[in-house]
């Protein structure tokens, strides 16, 4: 399955093999450690993300409930009047459902997914790019999107990507993709990334954002064991990268004077978040780092909620798991 489709979730290896999400998921740790596959938050897909990209099909089956976590968080950032731009992604499609509330709106998007979610919204305003359409992500590439983005100014971008690392910042496994992200980069006063915790340390092959022109990550709180996202959470910090968790709790709310707080004029204001809408939950990763702004430190956030599933005790038959892993193998 997984080499027929690129990626699959664990819910439907789950339903083929007619077994427990839990006892897939040991078995598909296993297939990782032979190479067969990398894990993903919620699935698997092939090894070499450095190659191969998922379609849209198997990706908005995994992470959604971090996906959902952090187009609330981002959308809290985007003032009524606004003008943004979306790019392309599963996460940018939650994104806009949640833009759809926000009157006085203008979104300019290459996503026809994005187009589709805003396009029954009362008083917002939806701008297309020219460009050649990408069926794998229902997205607007080529030299058409491109040129269509010059000249454009807006107050923020919204991207996703494949993968993020404080190296390299944002990246994609699509040259074309990577090449639109660039144009709406260029035309936004603020950048900010939406990445679930699953691309963090994930490097793919053509950059789209360096760091440095990150202003903001919004991302969901990785879970306990997964070091590599957390040191990648950190190192994006202290560059400049101003850290937005979704689901966390924060003791003091903003931290910093980064792109967007209040003190920058960037965002919406802690004390009085828009009506219906999420207020802003800037918390900082463990350690000191350093905004846009210059500021060091800022006061701990608490602990959030846990997006992963509880711990089970369930431990299967040798001979039963021997079994499985041989036929998921197969698959």
């Amino acid at each position: 399955m997984v080499r027929a489709n690129g990626a699959v979730s664990l819910r439907e290896l789950a339903r083929v093999v007619q077994t427990s999400e839990v006892t897939v998921r040991r078995d598909v740790r296993a297939l990782e450690a032979e190479g067969l596959l990398d894990r993903r938050h919620g699935g698997a897909v092939l090894p070499g993300g450095f190659t191969r990209e998922s379609g849209f099909p198997q990706k908005s089956h995994l992470a959604t409930a971090e996906k959902t976590a952090i187009a609330d968080l981002a959308a809290s950032f985007v003032e009524e009047g606004e003008a943004v731009v979306v790019g392309a992604g599963t996460t940018t499609q939650e994104l806009a459902r949640r833009l759809a509330r926000i009157p006085g709106l203008t979104v300019v998007t290459n996503s026809l997914l994005v187009a589709q979610a805003l396009a029954h919204a009362n008083r917002v305003e939806v701008v297309m790019t020219g460009g050649t359409l990408r069926g794998s992500n229902y997205a607007l590439v080529g030299s058409g999107a491109e040129q269509s983005l010059q000249g454009l100014r807006v107050t923020r971008a919204f991207l996703s990507g494949s993968g993020l690392t404080a190296e390299r910042g944002l990246s994609t496994s699509n040259m074309l993709s990577a090449s639109v992200d660039r144009a709406l980069v260029q035309a936004a006063a603020e950048v900010v990334v939406l990445a679930d915790h699953t691309k963090l340390g994930t490097d793919t092959m053509f950059q789209t954002v360096p760091t440095d022109l990150i202003s903001r990550l919004v991302t969901d709180e990785p879970p306990a064991h997964d070091d590599r996202a957390g040191t990648e959470l950190q190192a994006l910090a202290d560059q400049g990268v101003q850290v937005a968790v979704a689901g966390a709790v924060a003791g003091a709310g903003s931290v910093g004077a980064g792109p967007g707080s209040p003190s920058s004029g960037g965002g919406p204001s802690a004390d009085a978040p828009p009506p219906a809408r999420q207020p802003r939950r800037d918390v900082p990763v463990p350690g000191q780092r350093r905004t846009h702004g210059g500021a060091q430190g800022g006061p701990a956030g608490g602990s959030g909620a846990q997006l992963r599933s509880a711990p089970t005790s369930l431990t299967p038959d040798p001979t039963e798991r021997a079994a499985r892993v041989a036929d998921l193998r197969r698959r």
